[in-house]
């Protein structure tokens, strides 16, 4: 029997306020020691009060706009009860039957079509503290708590269960992240637990209208982590019905350096979280106004721009839909563009130049250090990148050795014109002195030259090769190929 795949996510993102959800605890905790950004309405000590944080709410109804979601105009916070380590208080302050946002969608784009996701709700609780798992030298486990976290602003968003694969999955997360950052309402960032993921996965045999039980998977802290996790259990539970097996309702865990999923607890039962109106925070109302004040500084957004660099600088869809992932890639491209000096280049020209050095060279040495895209200024300033274009625009530097030099700004902080001064590194285009270079290599290779003469164009590239290569780096390309040309009689 055939089956397809149902995929629903429950995404949930830590906003980017200066404080905690109801506390004035500072946000900013990251690289502080543990439980130094605590106070009593964090920690859950009785008799305190917590108040709401209104950026919080801002910036929730920013997100939900974006995602084409309808804002009520009542919303209130609920207790959810459960009784888990890391929830002092033993309950935790979300939304339950009035969240912020509702009816909302997502468009991805698979295999070239436009494909609509469903957004069920977008609401706002606050996160848990973090435990971290120990081992004493006598071989006990135990539990360290650190309620840094605590308290701080968490906005989730659920899917409808509308994604068909896990490639439809990981593209819609790649476009969510994306639409958070250009809002400025999250670093969106998976390994540092500010964006984090939780799938809901069945199988169902097709064109039946009924789900199989429905498992859910965690621990997934990459896009390639959950990619990895939902193809192997949507092939797990194929693969378990082959069997005769019955699929339990349950929540399994992705353990990413065996690249499986494994049983953390049943959920044949809903949980009973006796959810009720939060006592201590008042409901809240949204007028239209506020509202439409809100949808209207909403930002540029990645569909938007991702048009604008198709229509205005002639980028493939392919490098448009990677540039527009990240703002500040967007914002690098777009500086770039701007700061050409050599006003003889074409735009589209130059556009698809820095396109082309963004997504290769640079990304390659960013992934390479661990370095985020928004730190991209900081490691080769959009002047110093544009300034080296240049220098290979008017010929000061080769082609090949480019790269060399590139690297060389991005490790040392140089400008490429200082680099070449220090190395010597400037173009050899002088026909004359490359023409020394180019008799000899065509004397050292018989077999190159009459298989050029035989009409092998390989041979063409072989030659140049080794030209360059003597020369390391600095002969001009164009010269080198035109001067080998003329000299062995070709076209």
């Amino acid at each position: 029997m055939n089956y397809e795949t149902i995929i629903g996510l429950e995404v949930h993102s830590q906003l980017l306020t200066r404080s905690k959800m109801y506390c004035s605890c500072s946000a900013d905790y990251a690289s502080d020691p543990p439980n130094t950004h605590v106070c009593q309405v964090c920690m859950g000590m009785p008799g305190v009060l917590p108040t709401i944080n209104e950026q919080a709410v801002i910036f929730t109804v920013r997100t939900g706009l974006a995602l084409n979601c309808t804002v009520p105009e009542h919303a209130k916070f609920d207790r959810k009860n459960y009784p888990y380590p890391d929830l002092m208080k033993g309950y935790q302050i979300s939304q339950y039957d009035m969240p912020m946002c509702v009816k909302g969608w997502l468009e991805i784009d698979i295999e070239g079509k436009k494909k609509k996701i469903g957004i069920t709700r977008v609401h706002l609780e606050e996160d848990v503290a973090k435990l971290t798992h120990r081992t004493s030298p006598e071989g006990e486990s135990y539990s360290l708590v650190d309620i840094n976290r605590a308290g701080m602003p968490l906005m989730e968003i659920v899917s409808e269960p509308d994604m068909a694969s896990p490639e439809e999955a990981r593209l819609y997360l790649v476009k969510l992240r994306s639409i958070l950052q250009y809002l400025g309402v999250s670093t969106g960032n998976m390994e540092e637990g500010s964006f984090r993921c939780d799938a809901n996965i069945s199988i169902r045999p097709e064109g039946s209208k009924e789900y199989l039980a429905k498992v859910e998977v965690k621990n997934m802290n990459s896009f390639r982590a959950v990619y990895r996790a939902l193809e192997y259990e949507a092939q797990r539970q194929r693969e378990a019905m082959a069997k005769g097996e019955k699929i339990v309702q349950e929540t399994r865990g992705w353990v990413d350096d065996k690249e499986i999923t494994v049983s953390q607890r049943s959920k044949e039962y809903a949980h009973d979280y006796r959810y009720f109106p939060e006592p201590d925070l008042p409901p809240l109302s949204f007028s239209r106004q506020m509202v439409d004040k809100i949808k209207a500084g909403l930002p540029d957004l990645p569909e938007k721009i991702y048009d604008e660099l198709i229509a205005k600088y002639d980028l493939s869809p392919y490098d448009a839909e990677l540039i527009t992932q990240s703002k500040h890639y967007v914002a690098y491209f777009k500086t770039s563009i701007g700061l050409g000096a050599n006003t003889s280049v074409n735009v589209k020209q130059r556009a698809k130049t820095i396109s082309n050095w963004m997504l290769g060279e640079f990304t390659r040495l960013l992934n390479a250090k661990n370095i985020r895209a928004e730190e991209a200024h900081d490691r080769v300033p959009e002047a110093n990148f544009v300034e080296m274009l240049d220098l290979v625009e008017k010929g000061t530097l080769s082609g090949p050795l480019s790269k060399t030099v590139f690297e060389e700004m991005f490790n040392s902080g140089k400008k490429a014109s200082v680099i070449v001064a220090e190395k010597g590194l400037v173009q050899i285009s002088d026909s004359g002195e490359l023409a020394i270079i180019v008799d000899k290599i065509i004397a050292d290779n018989e077999k190159a030259v009459v298989d050029f003469k035989a009409g092998k164009e390989a041979s063409l590239t072989f030659l140049m090769g080794q030209v360059m290569k003597a020369s390391r780096g600095k002969a001009n390309p164009s010269v080198v190929r035109q001067l080998i040309v003329d000299k062995l009689g070709g076209n």
